[in-house]
């Protein structure tokens, strides 16, 4: 069994740069600081998947969700099974997001052909879908970005993938590598380059 490689969850100072909720000056515990695999491996109580050769024990597997991209096309993530995916919650507004667009846009154009799909959960904060869909124009973003379709189903969402890896979704950009068969193998809070997503997905395409 390969050995888990994720990134050690830890405090992302999220107040200097707006992106995030407000948290309380307090030292991080041993439990806020849990790697995602071993948040994900204590709540895996129901999901009891069949161990694969790349998969880390306890993974559980990704909620199911309906979004809408920025055209109006709903997607859900059952559509996408079979593809590695690199789940990112973001947000225009947000600057430590903006430094991972163009690794996103650089990883999707190598590794799409092989299976890779980045899909971008934009958390808003006042604007409208039509501004998301001109950011992404304005960028190049060339990868499915998803959004609210009439309602606060991306907060439902955050809220749903808090509780599969054990966690709150509270600071953005949080990054989950999702494999083939749809399950949560790893994950990043707070930027990180190409080359660091590469080397977690790189198991599972």
């Amino acid at each position: 069994m390969r050995t888990f490689q994720t990134v050690t969850i830890v405090s992302f100072l999220i107040l200097s740069i707006g992106c995030g909720q407000k948290h309380e000056n307090k030292s991080v515990s041993a439990e806020q600081s849990e790697p995602v695999s071993e948040k994900v491996a204590k709540n895996n109580t129901q999901q009891k998947p069949v161990a694969r050769p790349n998969r880390p024990p306890g993974s559980t597997l990704a909620p199911d969700f309906t979004l809408a991209t920025t055209s109006g096309e709903l997607v859900s993530m059952s559509d996408l099974r079979g593809k590695v995916i690199l789940l990112n919650f973001w947000g225009t507004w947000c600057g430590p997001c903006r430094v991972e667009l163009p690794d996103f846009i650089k990883l999707y154009d190598k590794y799409n052909k092989d299976g890779l799909e980045i899909v971008g959960i934009t958390i808003r904060r006042g604007e409208s879908i039509k501004d998301v869909a001109k950011f992404q124009d304005q960028w190049g973003l060339n990868y499915l970005l998803l959004n609210d379709i009439n309602g606060n189903e991306v907060s439902e969402v955050t809220m749903a993938y808090s509780q599969a890896i054990g966690q709150m979704i509270n600071g953005i950009p949080t990054t989950l590598v999702i494999d083939r068969e749809g399950f949560i193998v790893s994950g990043f809070i707070g930027p990180r380059r190409e080359q660091v997503f590469y080397n977690a997905i790189k198991p599972y395409l």
